[in-house]
């Protein structure tokens, strides 16, 4: 009997759908590529789901919703010829593809499982042609952070609902996290601010030049340190009797060498200073270029390397493909064949740093075919990667000390004499300082001299990306985990933002300080980075993942016990709004639910009066005069609309303002494009301005 054409083809099982159509397209007719949408087993929801008496066991069930693709793969992988795992290549992917072997009776000693850092047809195919057992060392190091992470979250949680309020949560990391911003907070608030005063003098300058300016630094050869407004006039009155003569002048070469290729965290940061970004539209914007793009031409194509990696690390095909690239088009005097080493050496260096798969691909090439988040991303990753292997930039320095008696005025100036590789990346930089051609021992021509007055800053509070760097410097967390973080902190109200600052609120400092009280293993950033490199081992030595979370268990119970029983119940006071209830006319309230916060009638349990949190524009209806509120869809994306809805049905996706439209008497609304700030609201008119 002949073999069904089914039956004569491979299956491969990927995460997502995106990543099967890109895969699919390099394999060709004899592959059949599939997507298991994620996770199809993990611990249940409604309990702990580890059997903590039988070695901690973990209770894993297909997940609800899961069931039809799970039959649906079982059909495909007896129909198959041979099974591949195509999961992504770090723990997560190496757990998921140990789960889908399970599920399908795979045996995982067997060459099941592929692994490649960029979705392009060689990676593919190699990756095809080389199949490989599954790593159990990363899956038990997979497993070891979701039990420890379910030990904890799932046994402190319950005891904040009952001694706090419902729909709180402590976790291994976010309370950690959490900590950081409270202790920032309360330095901030503790600050008192120091006065003191600097002096600087301007001197005529010669040709092109006019004038410049130097700081007063040193008194009697050593640092100065001016406090009052007293002192800075007393040096003034004591500088006017004397003259300014160039005491030194030193010129040298100072060389800025570019910074290496993205890692998850570097391109968070990064992201966020120079595109505005959050790290969670971060990572789905680079998941999108990950997973695959239809470029027009080509096709569906991953346009970057695996996005979550600690490793700035790059192969040897990277190498070249970039040397090749910056010869022919900049020079060879441009590229530098530069060698980046990583902070440490991390489990996660098996995968390079995020880089493009084609530099050939560069950013405006393609822009036609991609978002403007996904241009502005790619194009950040590109540049820094062609910047990584470009020579460093070049800088003609001059140092210059002027005297005045006891006194010391010092200035630098500095002039770029080669670009490097700021012909591809933008840096913060200074900016040139030109300094008049004067010599050693010349007297300068003062203009003015003047004292300014100073105070201490306090420390700065953390934005989301001074965050992810300082978790990374503490080693707290791992690339895949900044984003959750920060959403969770936010989600949970202990967190707040304002502008881009992280700003804890007072349920933050309420729980962190009980946090602190009794469980101070899980906030301190010492224990929790300890704690990371217990889990690595697992996966770079073997170690028993069992022992470490027994380790961990034992003294963490004794101490859950003990706060049972020892925190009190603390009652939170409901926000006050200023809204009176129509029904009784006591004042409404803000109070915190299961889904989240609604205003309430402060007479509860007599008057039920409930009403949902709306957030007024100041614009009024075009259509009936009520307010206009800013809405959410079923996608979570926001809109704006009457709130007289379903009786009258005015929306936009564009926020409205309060003008209307010179040529039609529409509504404008906001459009904050670079050449467009309105537009009107009526399609058929285009008025914009």
């Amino acid at each position: 009997m002949a073999k069904s054409k089914t039956s004569e083809k491979t299956l491969v099982i990927v995460e997502s759908p995106a990543k099967a159509k890109s895969i699919g397209k390099f394999l060709g007719s004899r592959y059949k590529v599939v997507a298991s949408v994620g996770h199809i087993r993990d611990l249940p929801k409604s309990t702990i789901g580890i059997d903590i008496e039988n070695n901690f066991e973990p209770k894993y069930i297909t997940i609800k919703g899961k069931g039809d693709i799970v039959k649906e793969l079982k059909k495909e992988a007896k129909a198959a010829k041979k099974v591949m795992l195509a999961t992504d290549p770090d723990r997560e992917g190496e757990a998921i593809s140990w789960h889908l072997a399970h599920i399908l009776g795979i045996e995982e000693s067997t060459p099941c499982r592929i692994e490649f850092n960029e979705i392009t047809k060689n990676a593919i195919t190699n990756a095809a042609k080389n199949p490989r057992a599954i790593n159990r060392r990363l899956v038990d190091a997979q497993q070891a952070r979701r039990v420890l992470d379910r030990l904890v979250g799932y046994q402190i949680s319950p005891l904040l609902w009952r001694k706090i309020k419902w729909g709180l949560s402590a976790g291994r990391v976010q309370s950690a996290a959490l900590k950081i911003l409270c202790d920032r907070e309360k330095l901030i608030m503790d600050f008192e601010p120091e006065e003191y005063w600097s002096i600087s003098a301007e001197f005529a300058g010669s040709g092109k030049i006019r004038s410049f300016a130097a700081k007063l630094a040193e008194q009697d050869g050593k640092k100065l340190s001016i406090k009052n407004k007293e002192q800075a006039d007393s040096i003034i009155e004591e500088l006017k009797k004397g003259e300014y003569t160039v005491a030194s002048i030193e010129d040298k070469k100072k060389s800025r060498k570019p910074l290496p290729p993205f890692t998850t965290s570097s391109l968070q940061q990064d992201a966020s200073v120079k595109l505005g970004f959050f790290t969670k539209r971060t990572m789905f914007t680079a998941q999108q270029l990950y997973e695959g793009i239809d470029i027009k031409g080509e096709g569906t194509v991953g346009l970057v390397s695996y996005i979550r990696t600690d490793s700035v690390r790059i192969s040897d095909e990277a190498r070249e493909m970039a040397k090749n690239y910056i010869t022919e088009s900049f020079g060879s005097e441009y590229y530098s064949n530069n060698i980046y080493s990583n902070r440490k050496k991390d489990v996660q260096d098996a995968h390079e740093a995020i880089r493009p798969t084609s530099i050939a691909r560069t950013p405006d090439s393609i822009k036609d075919s991609l978002t403007k988040d996904q241009y502005n991303l790619y194009r950040l990753i590109w540049c820094r990667f062609v910047a990584s292997q470009m020579a460093s930039a070049e800088y003609d320095v001059r140092n210059i000390s002027i005297d005045n008696g006891r006194y010391t005025f010092k200035v630098t100036g500095s002039s770029l004499r080669f670009d490097g590789f700021m012909k591809v990346y933008d840096i913060k930089d200074e900016g040139e300082v030109k300094l008049p051609p004067i010599e050693k021992g010349e007297v300068l021509k003062e203009k003015s001299v003047k004292g300014e007055q100073h105070f201490t800053q306090p420390p700065s509070r953390f934005t989301e990306a001074a965050l992810v760097k300082h978790l990374e410097e503490k080693d707290i967390g791992r690339p895949s985990t900044y984003a959750p973080i920060v959403t969770t902190l936010l989600d949970r109200k202990y967190v707040k933002r304002e502008k881009k600052s992280l700003i804890p609120t007072d349920l933050g400092f309420l729980v962190t300080d009980l946090m602190e009280k009794y469980f101070y293993n899980i906030v301190d950033a010492g224990f929790t980075a300890q704690m990371e490199d217990k889990l690595d081992l697992v996966e770079t030595e073997g170690n028993d993942w069992k022992e470490v979370i027994r380790e961990f268990y034992e003294p963490f119970k004794e101490e859950l016990d003990f706060a049972d029983k020892s925190i009190e119940k603390v009652k939170i006071e409901d926000e006050p709004t200023d809204e009176i209830c129509e029904i009784c006319g006591k004042p409404m309230v803000i109070k915190h639910g299961r889904y989240g916060e609604f205003i309430a009638c402060s007479g509860y349990p007599e008057c039920k009066n409930t009403k949902p949190i709306v957030t007024k524009i100041d614009v009024k209806c075009p259509k009936c005069g009520n307010d206009i509120i800013v809405r959410k869809s079923k996608r979570g994306k926001l809109f704006y609309g009457c709130s007289g809805y379903p009786d009258c049905d005015f929306v936009s996706w564009n926020k409205p303002v309060d003008k209307k439209c010179p040529e039609c008497g529409s509504i404008m609304v906001e459009k904050n494009l670079k050449t467009v700030k309105l537009a009107c609201s009526n399609p058929e008119c285009g008025y914009k301005e």
